[in-house]
């Protein structure tokens, strides 16, 4: 499940598991890398940011009701509604870009922002504005941020939120905050920086549960507001750590204590332990660090322009025109150990997990190096990564899952690398020691591969790509009861083009667990057909969606 398609309901359960830190309160990733038999114009590749019709229907209709059918003849299929579904979005877009460009239809209620599917739903105050908005769409393009978009009635009446605090009399100032794709930490410094130049923040508090969550509360209503429409849908870090915004339940955060997850910025006196070389808000350019520069993942994070506006940003004398969002941090950094690439991983079944297993299930959050069992540590193996930010999203997604009945634990190691000494046989046969450098199954090797890769927390559904046409249904069933893993319940298959030489879709399984153990069995299966020349490489990731 996306946890920012939950967030509005799930919020005040997650606000409720953080009581020690408060007193009150279908496309998906991959890479583009091509396999034997693998397409470059397929389609079944995840992450490209382009998805497929059907894909986009299901996902827009069963989260948010709003129909898959276009603009012009087919518009009066579904009945005119105040809440109109917004398609053909650009990348950069943020909340305010459709705010400017449709209020000329009339005063708009709401807005909700689907950021990975270039997707938004807009609540208008009438359905006559709406009315406009669709009309006016089918007859004459109409642009948002510079690209034409299109516009189709939504099948609700009106969107789905946690409070009515989109209306300025109810007094909330309290953001929810959901951050998809989170390749890089998110911590209270980063989440000041990027908001507290639109408006005075107060508090902020971090939760790391079914992914990465954050309540920021402002000093006022219109501060939030206006925090909400300049942010939400943009990226905190090029390509990544998209944020996805609502407003909160609660109405203030009670903070005691402050640090990484949890700060009051009206105590200062509640400081955390180690601070190391201090705060750094400053929303202006700053060097990056070595590691993040020289590991592969691309240029320095670039500075992003605020909507141009001024309802939504502050005077010229308070916020720059542009913002500088703050460094790349690694959470060994800041947890009192020196920063490190390697994951110490316990818990490990001694029979069914091997070093090809654990690389299937820990690839999907970096590159993975080497894989070592501790031989005077039954259970434990050491995985070296590709950087310390790939330990810490191993760490954020990864520890405390259960895996073939036992239960992971995943911390940051001492060593910092796997060093290939007392190889031994493992239960299985295979060897205690694995080598993956060279990989093709690697999912984070170019800085263009990287940002396809949507993070995300392990989920009960499935997404597999790269499959062979002739592959159907009872032959994925098939490949589940040969391995001894559990069986899915459900199955979908997305369009792809004619001319496509492999196919993808989502497989839902029961539960979490079973999905997270098909995935580590099952990724990277070799499938070979008949007179084929190379066999294809089965690839299998965590879905954004909670069910089919």
């Amino acid at each position: 499940m996306s946890s920012v398609e939950g967030a509005g309901q799930r919020e005040e359960g997650e606000y409720g598991r953080a009581a020690k830190r408060l007193k009150t309160e279908e496309k998906e990733e991959g890479e583009e890398e091509l396999e034997e038999g693998e397409d470059s114009d397929s389609g079944s590749l995840p992450g490209n940011g382009e998805l497929a019709a059907d894909s986009q229907a299901r996902w827009s209709s069963s989260q948010y009701g709003a129909g898959r059918r276009g603009n012009g003849d087919d518009s009066h299929r579904i009945s005119p509604s105040p809440v109109v579904h917004v398609r053909g979005l650009c990348e950069a877009v943020v909340e305010a870009d459709l705010i400017d460009a449709l209020e000329k239809f009339g005063p708009i209620c709401y807005v909700m922002m689907m950021p990975f599917k270039r997707q938004a739903l807009v609540e208008f105050s009438a359905v006559e504005s709406a009315d406009r908005c669709v009309s006016c769409g089918a007859k004459e393009p109409v642009y948002i941020a510079g690209q034409q978009a299109y516009f189709n009635y939504s099948t609700s009446k009106r969107i789905t939120r946690p409070t009515n605090a989109d209306n300025p009399n109810s007094g909330n100032k309290v953001l929810l905050l959901s951050i998809q794709n989170p390749l890089y930490p998110i911590t209270t410094d980063v989440l000041y920086t990027v908001c507290n130049p639109i408006g005075s923040v107060l508090r902020i508090v971090i939760f790391k549960r079914n992914g990465i969550q954050a309540m920021v509360e402002f000093e006022s209503v219109q501060c939030a507001q206006k925090a909400k429409a300049a942010l939400n849908g943009a990226d905190i870090y090029a390509g990544c750590c998209t944020l996805k915004i609502e407003y909160a339940r609660p109405t203030r955060l009670n903070v005691i204590k402050n640090d990484n997850e949890s700060w009051d910025y009206t105590k200062p006196y509640l400081v955390r332990r180690d601070r190391g070389k201090g705060r750094q808000r400053q929303a202006i350019l700053g060097e990056h660090p070595s590691s993040y520069s020289e590991n592969g993942y691309g240029p320095p994070c670039p500075l992003l322009p605020l909507p141009g506006n001024s309802r939504y940003k502050l005077t010229s004398v308070d916020v720059p025109d542009m913002v500088s969002y703050p460094l790349p941090q690694s959470s060994s950094s800041y947890s009192g150990h020196a920063p490190s690439s390697v994951a110490m991983v316990s818990g490990l079944h001694p029979s069914k997990m091997n070093c090809t297993r654990i690389f299937n299930l820990f690839c999907l959050y970096g590159n993975i190096e080497k894989v070592k069992f501790m031989k005077s540590v039954p259970g434990t193996a050491l995985v070296e990564m590709g950087d310390e930010y790939a330990v810490d999203r191993a760490i954020t997604h990864l520890n405390s899952i259960k895996v073939f009945g036992k239960r992971l634990n995943v911390c940051v190691s001492k060593q910092h690398a796997v060093i290939p000494s007392q190889v031994f046989e493992l239960e299985d046969g295979s060897s205690s020691y694995k080598d993956f450098a060279m990989t093709r199954n690697n999912r984070f090797s170019s800085a263009g591969q990287a940002s396809k890769n949507i993070i995300q927390p392990p989920s009960a559904v499935l997404h597999y790509y790269n499959v062979p046409p002739c592959i159907s249904q009872d032959h994925l069933l098939r490949l589940c009861t040969e391995h001894d893993v559990p069986g899915f319940v459900k199955f979908k298959m997305f369009d792809a083009k004619p001319s496509s030489k492999t196919i993808s879709g989502l497989l839902e399984f029961d539960n979490k667990t079973e999905a997270v153990e098909v995935l580590t069995v099952l990724n990277h299966y070799q499938i070979r057909i008949p007179n084929g020349s190379n066999p294809y490489t089965l690839k299998l990731c965590f879905s954004t969606s909670s069910h089919l």
